[in-house]
C-alpha cells in the first residue's frame, strides 16, 4: 500500500502494489504521474521493505526508515492499510522520520549476509558439541573410560573414526555400543565440517576487509563492530 502527498500535505493518491520488481516500478511511475518524487518513507527498510528501499534509492529518492504506528493508536483506529501509509509519508513530510535507509549494497552488505553464513555454522558447531557430550554422558563405562580424558580436538578426531568400522561389524543386529559409537562418529564428522565452514567464512570475512580502501573505512562502522565480522 502506498500513499502520494503534496509538500502541504493534502493526499493525491492512495493505492495498493504487489511487493515485486514490476510492482515497485509501478509504485514510482504512478507516483511521478503526480510531480518529481524527492522524499520516501518506507516501513521496514532492513527487512522487508529493504527490496522497495533499494530501488527508490537508485532511482534518485531520499528513502526515509519510517516506525508503525503506536499500537494503542492502531487499537484505537482499527487496521487500516491506506491510513498507515498516509502516515508514513506525513511522517517523512514532517521530519519526523530522519533515519535514511541504508543502501542494501557494497562490501557492507556484502559482509551481512557472510556474517550470516558463519553465524549459522557456529551455531550449528555448537548444538553439534553439546549433542555429542551428552551422548558421551549416557554411554557404555569402557566407552566413556576409552574417550575419557581426551581434548576436544582429539575427541573428534577419536570418534571420526567410529563410523569408519561400521562396515566392519559382524552382520547381527545392531547393539546399542555400537549405535553409539556410530553416532558419535556421525557428529564428529559433522563437527569438522562445521568447523571448516567457519574458518572459511572467516577468511573469507578478513579477505573483504583488507580488500576495501580505507577511504571506504567510516562505513563499516567501529573497529569492534569490523572485529565482529570476521
Amino acid at each position: 500500500m502506498a500513499a502520494v502527498l503534496s509538500v502541504s500535505g493534502a493526499v493525491l493518491a492512495t493505492d495498493e502494489f504487489p511487493a515485486t520488481a514490476a510492482g515497485s516500478r509501478d509504485l514510482l511511475k504512478r507516483a511521478r504521474k503526480w510531480g518529481t518524487v524527492r522524499r520516501a518513507g518506507v516501513e521496514g527498510t532492513g527487512s522487508y521493505g529493504a527490496s522497495l528501499s533499494r530501488y527508490l534509492l537508485a532511482q534518485g529518492v531520499d528513502v526515509f526508515d519510517v516506525n508503525r504506528m503506536d499500537r494503542a493508536d492502531r487499537r484505537r483506529r482499527g487496521k487500516s492499510d491506506p491510513l498507515d501509509a498516509q502516515n508514513a509519508a506525513r511522517a517523512v513530510l514532517s521530519g519526523r522520520a530522519r533515519a535514511r535507509a541504508k543502501t542494501g549494497d557494497g562490501p557492507v552488505q556484502i559482509a551481512r549476509m557472510y556474517k550470516l553464513t558463519k553465524a549459522s555454522a557456529v551455531k550449528a558447531r555448537t548444538q553439534a558439541i553439546n549433542q555429542l557430550k551428552a551422548v558421551l554422558v549416557t554411554a557404555d563405562p569402557v566407552l566413556r573410560e576409552e574417550l575419557a580424558g581426551l581434548g576436544n580436538a582429539e575427541l573428534f578426531r577419536t570418534c571420526m573414526q567410529f563410523t569408519d568400522a561400521r562396515g566392519r561389524e559382524e552382520v547381527g543386529a545392531e547393539s546399542v555400543v555400537q549405535a553409539t559409537r556410530i553416532t558419535l562418529g556421525l557428529l564428529a564428522h559433522r563437527i569438522g565440517r562445521l568447523s571448516e565452514e567457519f574458518w572459511m567464512w572467516r577468511l573469507v570475512l578478513a579477505g573483504l576487509w583488507n580488500g576495501t580502501p580505507r577511504s571506504c573505512s567510516t562505513s563499516w562502522g567501529s573497529v569492534r563492530t569490523r572485529r565482529s565480522l570476521c
